[in-house]
């Protein structure tokens, strides 16, 4: 399974960015798909999760009521729209897929993309 993620960059706080992450090499509507995040000297840290079948969502407290996690099997995509950004939001942020859970901690998630950087500036 290879996971390809786009639509990082440099934006200034309040804006918004929509990252979205191609995924091929397996059946994508069997996959629970997460987005996780690591700052510069920390641990990955959990976003937002989709189940597969578009019935449940979650996402992380810092982040709830700003970025919306979506899916499309057609396309094989998962995306995630960030909203009302904070400078501590910057971040690599990855796509992340698991055949078998829908979760919140990275290492239920089999599957991962190399990241893409999201820098907020003050």
């Amino acid at each position: 399974v290879q996971l390809v993620e786009f639509g990082g960059g440099l934006v200034q706080a309040g804006g918004s960015l929509r990252l979205s992450c191609v995924v091929s090499g397996r059946t994508f509507s069997s996959l629970a798909m997460g987005w996780f995040r690591q700052a510069p000297g920390k641990e990955r840290e959990f976003v937002a999760a989709i189940s597969w079948d578009y019935d449940t969502t979650t996402y992380a407290d810092s982040v709830k009521g700003r970025f919306t996690i979506s899916r499309s099997n057609a396309k094989m995509t998962v995306y995630l729209q960030m909203t009302s950004l904070k400078p501590e939001d910057t971040a690599i942020y990855y796509c992340a897929a698991s055949p078998t859970i829908y979760g919140r901690t990275w290492t239920e998630y089999e599957y991962w993309g190399q990241g893409t950087q999201v820098t907020v500036s003050s």
